[in-house]
């Protein structure tokens, strides 16, 4: 029985298979699933073949664009999500320990109040969190995702904007690797500047990923950056005091 030909996504070749014959992607390929992002985790993490270069290229220069592509289904032309969020984690917990970063040096200590106040478990809570920071930004994938999909529900699915969540955390980490560099070796009083150019930088992907009325998204992603961010704090000492507190 011969299958009807299909146009792939990604190159826009015909086939007639389950695979393009010109780039390798599947020939069904339609909206974004959790089995589908979940399952890039297992395939090729850090595959050689991995278009990393270009990922890094239009993350820097277009994010709208790798955004847009991706999920309309140009899977095989970008680096996967999750692979990428990995990938950047990764490279961020190789420069703090390059150049022995404590990231609890950058914070105003408020123990001596705390403890006056006879509350320990916070103290501990907030230095877990500081510790296991890397280990913590799923939370922030979280809370991008569900405030995108709260603001913007009409475009994409959640499991879209997780996707697309997965991308701009990841690009986050690496923008923290590079800002603890200028902590450390030029400014200690810039612990906060990742923060402040990542969301120049969210607005930016977000103008360009919706490609419409710039002004209105902007201030929508200004605000689904501030509640995303905020969310994660929350989420992220949540979780750290739980931690302690079943630990004491």
């Amino acid at each position: 029985m011969e299958l009807e030909p299909n146009t792939c996504k990604n190159c826009g070749q015909t086939t007639t298979g389950a695979y393009c014959g010109n780039c390798g992607q599947r020939s069904t390929v339609y909206k974004v699933t959790f089995r589908e992002t979940f399952n890039d985790l297992a395939d090729n993490l850090f595959s050689i073949s991995a278009p990393l270069p270009r990922t890094l290229k239009y993350l820097i220069a277009d994010p709208g664009k790798l955004l847009r592509d991706y999920l309309e289904g140009k899977r095989k032309s970008y680096y996967k999500p999750i692979s990428f969020f990995i990938l950047a984690t990764v490279f961020y917990l190789f420069i703090r320990w390059l150049i022995d970063f404590d990231i609890r040096g950058t914070v105003v200590s408020t123990d001596s109040a705390v403890e006056q106040m006879g509350e320990d478990n916070i103290i501990k809570a907030r230095d877990f969190m500081f510790r296991n920071i890397n280990n913590l930004l799923f939370f922030f994938v979280l809370s991008m995702s569900l405030a995108l999909k709260t603001f913007f529900y009409r475009k994409y699915l959640l499991s879209e904007y997780i996707a697309v969540s997965f991308y701009l955390v990841g690009f986050y980490s690496l923008m923290t690797a590079i800002n603890i560099f200028y902590i450390k070796y030029v400014d200690p009083g810039t612990q906060y500047l990742a923060i402040l150019a990542m969301a120049v930088y969210f607005i930016y992907a977000m103008i360009r990923f919706f490609n419409k009325g710039p002004i209105w998204v902007g201030i929508k992603s200004l605000i689904v950056y501030f509640l995303a961010y905020l969310g994660y704090g929350f989420l992220a000492f949540g979780f750290s005091f739980l931690i302690v507190v079943l630990n004491s």
